[in-house]
């Protein structure tokens, strides 16, 4: 009998209250989905907590909100503050967001760009307030689409809603729910337990460079600003987006440059000869580059050492994310002025976890101050949370050696069926070279394998028994129509499909998650598909 079983739309994956990934059955499923149609959202009862708002943090915003306005509900009081200067700028027409770069993240800023409808600073302030109920913090603000879209989208990029198992506690302190769901947690030392087991991936680093975050995109946020900040210092405003990254770090560059010239996008991770005449041309002005090793979702990577030494040179600060292999199989602290990743994806394989860590390159020339400047800008992990993670990262090891037999196997199934276009992975021939030179063992390739089809995408999809869901990382296999998740606006227009195939992407692109399951039922599945 199969592992695989279809699942209903809106099902839990894998299961608990507090799970991240959710069914998305049908490609009918995943417009709905995008385009808010309530016949599909209201089954889905919950969601990746970045995207959608988790059932226990709008009942506790539910309970606290007053007529006529809107709360948000975040992960800290600081966030608070970020989120309602943010919503002030943002009142004004230029649309502008590099106001948090420019006004140095503090101090002035929402004053200095905020307007209201009328276009006085004061109905901008007054539009967003500052809401606090003992330890809950967020930011309400009058009923508007417009603002509503604002507020999400800069806590989903910046990684600040509230936690759901905090929202959990505070609807049980309430006394909406009798108690918590039941699940197993460490009992000891969370954050040293954690950290214990991510030494062996940071090989060189101790405990004091380690910066654990709510969430993997905290995580880049953090790390982005704190750089920013110094880098700005020295007249280096200018952040180079090396290949298609995951899309709120896209934005996260987008959003929070100094100004729109300052953001930069080179879309072949393997052309030097662009990068090199870039340094030379802009060197001077480059504060730092972000990338993903590999990257996300075509899964290539740059030539590192090479790109390292030549941002050395320059003086210019790098941000690696290695979450799409997972930090346990590349090594990238040497090539790094931070390494941020997602904890999500492989430490918490049950799926069921939303946390990320920012990893501190002793050998930095940055490495004190940035020290000191991460302190204060991430968001704490909620200890329950932690509690969770620390239960099982441990599991990570075995994870990993399970997906690593998989996904050989269903690589070669794909690449020799004849209804597959192009196939993605760690180690294909354009990448083989530059990622085996980071990997800690030949066959240390992560879960992620992306395709194409030569055929439509729907009739695959929806015949598919597979898993259909968001995230990637664990022991579950997981696929979904990832350009449609991440980009429907790029994917539903005529303009939107052209920038895509700039950067050498399909619309119809499939993002498939190897999971721990007998090989040959994950390959059955596909095989049925795509007949």
């Amino acid at each position: 009998m199969s592992a695989f079983v279809p699942l209903p739309l809106g099902q839990r994956i894998p299961g608990s209250v507090h799970s991240v990934s959710c069914s998305l059955p049908t490609m009918r499923a995943v417009t709905g989905y995008e385009e808010k149609n309530p016949d599909i959202t209201r089954q889905l009862t919950s969601g990746y907590p970045r995207f959608l708002v988790h059932p226990f943090a709008r009942q506790l915003a539910e309970k606290h909100q007053q007529a006529g306005r809107t709360l948000w509900l975040t992960s800290s009081a600081r966030m608070a503050g970020e989120l309602a200067q943010y919503l002030g700028a943002h009142s004004a027409s230029s649309g502008q967001a590099g106001f948090l770069l420019r006004q140095g993240y503090g101090g002035q800023a929402g004053q200095a760009h905020s307007t209201g409808s009328s276009g006085s600073p004061q109905a901008g302030q007054a539009a967003a307030q500052i809401f606090a109920a003992g330890d809950l913090n967020g930011v309400s603000h009058p009923e508007s689409a417009e603002l509503a879209a604002r507020a999400k989208a800069f806590l989903q990029n910046v990684g600040g809603f509230l936690s759901s198992r905090e929202a959990e506690d505070h609807l049980v302190r309430l006394g909406v729910l009798p108690a918590a769901a039941p699940e197993t947690h460490f009992a000891g030392d969370a954050a040293a337990e954690v950290k214990r087991h991510l030494r062996p991936a940071f090989p060189g680093v101790d405990d004091t460079d380690f910066f654990l975050a709510s969430s993997g995109m905290n995580a880049v946020y953090a790390s982005f600003r704190a750089l920013a900040e110094l880098q700005a210092g020295y007249g280096r405003t200018i952040w180079i987006q090396l290949g298609w990254l995951y899309l709120d770090t896209i934005a996260i560059l987008k959003k929070f440059t100094a100004t729109p010239g300052d953001y930069l996008y080179l879309h072949d991770v393997f052309d030097r000869a662009v990068i090199e005449r870039l340094f030379t041309e802009h060197g001077r002005r480059i504060a730092g580059i972000v990338t993903e090793v590999p990257t996300n979702p075509l899964i290539q990577t740059p030539d590192l050492p090479w790109l390292a030494a030549l941002a050395r040179r320059h003086s210019i600060a790098l941000i690696l994310d290695p979450t799409v292999a997972s930090a346990f199989n590349v090594n990238l602290v040497p090539y790094a002025d931070i390494v941020t990743t997602s904890l999500t994806k492989y430490a918490a394989s049950e799926g069921d976890v939303i946390a990320g860590v920012a990893v501190v390159n002793p050998a930095s020339p940055h490495a004190a101050r940035l020290r000191t400047k991460l302190t204060t800008l991430l968001e704490p992990v909620y200890p329950r949370d932690l509690a969770r993670l620390a239960a099982q990262i441990g599991k990570t090891e075995a994870l990993l050696a399970r997906v690593h037999d998989n996904v050989p196997r269903v690589v070669a199934f794909l690449e020799s069926h004849p209804a597959v276009r192009d196939v993605f992975w760690a180690r294909r021939a354009e990448s083989r070279v530059n990622f085996d030179r980071m990997a800690r063992a030949p066959g240390a390739v992560g879960a992620m394998i992306s395709f194409t089809l030569r055929g439509p995408l729907e009739k695959f999809y929806d015949r598919l028994r597979l898993p259909k869901g968001p995230s990637f990382g664990m022991t579950t296999t997981l696929i979904c129509p990832f350009m449609f998740l991440a980009h429907y606006d790029l994917v539903t227009s005529e303009a939107g499909r052209a920038e895509l195939a700039a950067s050498g992407l399909d619309p119809n692109l499939l993002r498939l998650s190897v999971g721990t399951e007998p090989v040959e039922d994950i390959i059955a599945a596909l095989a049925e598909a795509l007949e």
